[in-house]
């Protein structure tokens, strides 16, 4: 490494690929002379509190760029910089919250089902992994809406709306604790909203005929989806244990709205659900739609494609209809359907207080779906009817 006063013919003349010559008149200058190329870089040791860190060279630029004045400034402040401590060839942080910390942070922030988190992780290990340990701030908005049209390409839209609802959702958490974050990049997209469920009327009369066609585990479930409204998973998930048929109620443990909720069987739906009983107790299942053959043990598809059933949605979309054509007021229906009621009032009603209020207006709804039913159903069908009434 030879110490020579450069100048620009001298530089013009040194040869390529013969190494590197320092400058005499700035500290730290020096000439790199490449195979191909020449370019002027600076050298200087790292110090803190006396005690030699590092040693970092840092390029300038190539010789044919800039000429030796200017490489001459910059070696000047490059050098003031290494000298007061500072390297200058540190990679920056990450700026600010990473989307793996953010995940933790919004689920931490309020309960969720397990479902739900289970979808938020899996979004965020599965379709969003290459960003989980990358700062938010460096997240672009020309960055996400293209993995948004390659996931919506490959995924298809229903895949790609949920993956950037989750994004959205995590993102905006991150803002609330880094305020650094003044916007999120998710918004660049226009993400569709979910359209409508279109719910066609059914002929009840028709209905009852399908449903006694199933197996009687099925054809009471459908009935019981009917005569409740209820969730899918409310229903589904309903133990032994939780049917009272003395008190002629039956308890939903997994709420959408969260907690519990005890709802008044009618008087049909009671007969119903304590034959199902009676039928299924030589099992010894604690579900109360047991399923020998289904891994959980309970039947876990309630759907039945090929009788041209509703599904359990449409169930709820027929039943809150229903109750309106069976003179059931809105708040009464809202609370059966396990809905919050709107405004700060909605907060102060507890169904659970409201029991024996709400029991008229299932019977109300029992009473019109059971007017419909043909009279030609098979007798033990008709004889259990006929004694629940």
């Amino acid at each position: 490494m030879a110490v020579v006063n450069l100048t620009e013919a001298r530089i013009r003349d040194l040869a390529l690929g013969s190494g590197i010559w320092r400058d005499e008149q700035v500290k730290g200058l020096m000439v790199i002379c490449h195979a191909t190329t020449k370019s002027y870089a600076v050298q200087g040791d790292v110090r803190r509190n006396g005690r030699h860190v590092r040693t970092v060279r840092v390029k300038i630029d190539r010789v044919d760029r800039i000429g030796l004045r200017e490489a001459r400034r910059r070696a000047k402040e490059l050098m003031s910089i290494i000298q007061s401590g500072v390297d200058p060839t540190a990679r920056p942080h990450e700026s600010g919250i990473t989307l793996s910390q953010a995940l933790e942070k919004h689920l931490g922030e309020k309960p969720l089902r397990a479902a739900t988190e289970t979808s938020y992780r899996y979004n965020v290990d599965h379709y969003l992994a290459r960003w989980k340990n990358k700062a938010i701030a460096d997240l672009s908005r020309v960055e996400v809406r293209d993995f948004y049209e390659g996931l919506r390409r490959k995924s298809g839209q229903t895949t790609a709306t949920c993956v950037m609802r989750t994004l959205r959702a995590v993102i905006n958490t991150a803002m609330r604790i880094d305020e650094t974050l003044v916007a999120n990049p998710v918004t660049s997209i226009r993400i569709p909203n979910p359209p409508h469920r279109q719910v066609e009327a059914i002929d009840l009369a028709e209905w009852w005929a399908k449903t006694e066609t199933l197996s009687p585990i099925r054809r009471d479930l459908h009935r019981a989806f009917l005569l409740t409204g209820a969730r899918r998973t409310s229903l589904l998930t309903v133990r032994r244990e939780d049917v009272n048929i003395g008190n002629g109620t039956i308890l939903f443990r997994h709420m959408k709205v969260g907690g519990q909720m005890l709802f008044p069987m009618g008087r049909r739906l009671t007969a119903i659900i304590e034959a199902r009983m009676e039928d299924d107790r030589p099992l010894n299942s604690p579900w109360l739609w047991c399923s020998p053959t289904s891994r959980s043990g309970r039947v876990e598809e309630p759907k039945e494609g090929r009788k041209d059933l509703p599904s359990p949605h449409e169930y709820r979309h027929l039943a809150r209809t229903m109750f309106i054509a069976a003179g059931v007021p809105y708040a009464e229906s809202a609370l059966l359907l396990g809905q919050k009621l709107p405004g700060a009032s909605g907060g102060y009603v507890h169904a659970e207080h409201l029991v024996e209020h709400l029991r008229p207006m299932v019977q109300a709804l029992e009473d019109k779906i059971l007017a419909a039913r043909p009279r030609l159903l098979p007798a033990p069908t008709m004889k259990l009817l006929e004694h629940a009434a």
